[in-house]
């Protein structure tokens, strides 16, 4: 009930905050600088589908414009009809739309280079609705509403279609889009789990209870991410399968041992004992190898990735104290009540011929798809074990392989194709940009002692002009140069005053585009549909030519020239993100490492299980690149997310094998009571894990689709390289070091003979 209250605070985030830390330059230029200051979101209202010049369709963008200027938080608007209105009132006195089409034909031929914008051509018509750049998401949503409404009620000719689209409107829709797509995922991925408990876990009894155990981990989750400020991003919402397929790992576990102590004869406190006593270390040990693993995320300067590295550490924990305290005790209560039924009824718990009360032994197989399971493990454990050098030979040379092709996997980094492609927010956005050829845009901030300043307004218009011609990717430049220059006669003044006078002159929203008090103004280059046209590398490309050239076309002396706008942030964020994933994924080697050798002090538990995921991430790279798959900032992370989740499977194994060893089991037989012990507990819990990413598969966005489709892969290898890679590494280096051992044993020996025996000593 904490938690259900916990969860009601959770909140969406989709805006620049998820893609940069707010303590970075970068940030605060584009934040501080830019959103706050300069920029404005436009809501577009597109209308087509007929002559956009006819009085009475004019008539009804105007009555439109006039509505959604009463709208709070609108603080512009700009539409042909307005154009036409002032041009008009210049004329003949009346701020009206002329009621003959072919007066407004030729107002619109006179104004042609001021309306490109609002009447792309003959057939289409666009209102702009704008909003302050930092508007919150609410204020957003409910502007939108506002247009609609308002687009609905301007008395439009039926003729015509009307689209309210837009960056703020695709947005919106995203955020909606994701909120209502989680609840199907987990569903999905829960009832794709109830089948694959109920296949591969039927050696037990109450084989679903797993399930339930985990959703209750998974609700402590949801009430700690409200009560923590973690909001639900993109990336985010793809953390609750993954926890699903994590958490009932350790469930089963748990379930596994302590039915198989039961079964054993032990009374139900006693087997809570040794469950807790020889399951509980060893789950805990991969919770927390687990842990680092994920740990290597903090690594990401994007608090999407971080938010994400938060989300599945508070759940892992939650999930395994469910597990822990409330599995073990339902099973404990279970048998309990069982026993004490089966006593009133004179009936033996544990030898009853009845097979229908008679236990099923989680070891021993009870129908032919498990004694399927078991004879693959076994050949696969007998493989590895006698034939090490040609498993790890193989495996090894598989895995640089798929380090080396890695390299020449393509990064996907354009966040529209990210998002369900079927979309109508998506599709009239695109739309959109086909009509008036994209927005995308450099934006520059020029820090000045005084904004009148006609040797940086002269700088301004010169370096306009100069990326304009020579920058292929720069259609145009937009300042107030231009604005100052067609009140002047074409020129710029001599002297700030008359600078300052024409400032004045200036309509105030229209100044307050390009101009802050007397520190600051603003040049644009419009670079078109620059993201999709030369994707994030051309932009980034553009980004350092533009500064090249700025160093090369210095300003006047004391002022300060900064690139920002929403291309040049999203570019840096996600070219880092996926560039970065060799640090993030050698960082979570490290600490995987690390924390092995801290737990166990002993270089050989430490090494193995990183050395079989080390296998792993090599052949993650080799399918990535022969299946044609592309990295996103998602599949960035895989690399932390295998060793979070595969090193686990490798613990699990180690510590049976650790544990047979110390009943006096040599390496081989260690290894094989290991596999079969254990190893059905393993590959239940991997199948599960499987169905928990798969589920991820059927989400609408194909980033998250994606990296379903990818870590499904990873697991499967993950496993593999448990049942196939990890019992060689183990035993070959436990074989060399016992011979080592005895070596030394004996040479100790015979040196303490040869002490005893010698002349000396017998003097002495």
């Amino acid at each position: 009930m904490i938690s259900i209250h916990g969860a009601q605070n959770i909140e969406m985030e989709s805006g620049t905050e998820t893609f940069v830390e707010k303590t970075s330059k970068l940030y605060q230029d584009y934040d501080h600088l830019y959103l706050r200051i300069f920029a404005t979101e436009s809501i577009a209202v597109l209308i087509e589908d007929g002559d956009v010049t006819r009085p009475e369709l004019l008539k009804a963008i105007d009555r439109l414009q006039q509505q959604v200027k009463t709208i709070p938080g609108v603080v512009g608007t700009a539409s042909v009809a307005s154009v036409i209105k002032d041009t008009n009132y210049q004329m003949t006195g009346q701020h009206i739309i002329p009621d003959s089409q072919g007066e407004i034909r030729s107002i619109i031929a006179n104004r042609s280079s001021d309306i490109g914008m609002l009447l792309p051509d003959d057939t289409h018509a666009i209102v702009w609705v704008e909003m302050a750049g930092d508007s919150t998401d609410n204020e957003r949503i409910e502007i939108l509403r506002e247009t609609e409404i308002a687009a609905g009620q301007s008395g439009f000719p039926p003729a015509y279609g009307v689209i309210v689209t837009g960056d703020p409107a695709f947005s919106i829709a995203m955020n909606n889009e994701m909120t209502t797509s989680m609840v199907p995922l987990l569903m999905i991925s829960a009832l794709l789990m109830l089948v694959v408990l109920y296949l591969a876990f039927r050696h037990v009894r109450w084989k679903l209870l797993p399930l339930p155990i985990v959703l209750l981990g998974i609700i402590y989750t949801f009430g700690a991410m409200g009560y923590l400020k973690i909001p639900l991003s993109m990336v985010s919402m793809s953390a609750f399968p993954i926890l699903i397929g994590l958490g009932i790992d350790y469930a089963i576990q748990f379930h596994n041992r302590i039915e198989e102590e039961l079964e054993r004869g032990e009374d139900e406190a006693q087997a809570v004992i040794e469950t807790i006593k020889h399951t509980g270390p060893a789950v805990l040990i991969a919770v927390t190898i687990t842990g680092l693993g994920f740990f290597s995320l903090f690594t990401s300067s994007v608090p999407m990735i971080q938010d994400f590295g938060k989300l599945l550490l508070i759940g892992i924990i939650m999930c395994f104290l469910s597990s822990l305290f409330l599995g073990v005790t339902v099973i404990y209560g279970l048998d309990t009540h069982i026993k004490k039924k089966n006593n009133k009824k004179g009936i033996n718990n544990h030898n009853s011929n009845s097979p229908k009360l008679k236990m099923p032994s989680p070891i021993t197989s009870s129908g032919p798809e498990d004694s399927k399971i078991e004879q693959f493990l076994k050949r696969t454990t007998a493989i590895s074990i006698k034939h090490p050098i040609l498993v790890l030979g193989i495996a090894g040379l598989m895995c640089f392989s798929g380090l080396y092709v890695d390299s020449f996997v393509p990064i996907q980094t354009d966040v529209k194709t990210f998002v369900p492609q079927d979309m109508p927010a998506l599709i009239d956005l695109t739309h959109l940009g086909d009509i008036i050829g994209g927005t995308d845009a450099l934006n520059i901030i020029i820090k000045v002692d005084d904004s009148a300043d006609p040797e940086v307004l002269r700088w301004i218009d010169e370096f306009s002009e100069h990326e304009v011609e020579r920058r292929s990717h720069i259609y145009d430049a937009s300042s107030i140069v231009p604005i100052i220059k067609s009140m002047n006669g074409g020129i710029i003044p001599d002297n700030s005053a008359d600078i300052e006078r024409l400032y004045q002159q200036v309509p105030q929203m229209q100044k307050d585009r390009y101009v802050h008090g007397k520190n600051m103004l603003l040049l644009n280059f419009g670079i078109g549909n620059a993201v999709t046209d030369i994707g994030l590398k051309g932009v980034r490309e553009l980004t350092g030519i533009v500064q090249e050239d700025i160093a090369w076309m210095s300003p006047p002396p004391g002022v300060e020239v900064t690139i920002t706008g929403n291309s040049v942030v999203f570019t840096t964020v996600i070219w880092s993100l996926t560039s970065g994933r060799v640090a993030m994924t050698l960082t979570g080697l490290i600490l995987v490492f690390a924390g092995l050798l801290v737990i166990y002090r002993d270089w050989l538990k430490a090494i193995t299980p990183v050395v079989t995921m080390f296998m792993v991430i090599g052949w993650a790279g080799g399918i990535m690149y022969f299946t044609g798959l592309e990295y996103t900032p998602m599949t960035a992370t895989l690399g932390a997310l295998i060793l979070g989740v595969g090193s686990e499977y490798a613990i699990l194994m180690m510590e049976r094998y650790y544990e047979e060893k110390d009943k006096g089991a040599n390496p081989a037989e260690a290894m094989y009571a290991s596999s079969a012990k254990i190893g059905k507990a393993i590959f239940a819990s991997g199948l599960t894990t499987l169905v928990g990413f798969s589920a991820l598969i059927a989400s609408p966005f194909s980033m998250n689709s994606n990296f379903g489709l990818v870590t499904v892969m990873d697991v499967t290898l993950a496993l593999l390289a448990t049942f196939m890679v990890f019992p060689a590494v183990i035993v070959k280096l436990d074989e060399w070091r016992e011979r080592k051992k005895a070596v030394h044993t004996n040479n100790t020996r015979q040196r303490d003979r040869f002490i005893f025996n010698s002349p000396d000593v017998d003097a002495q």
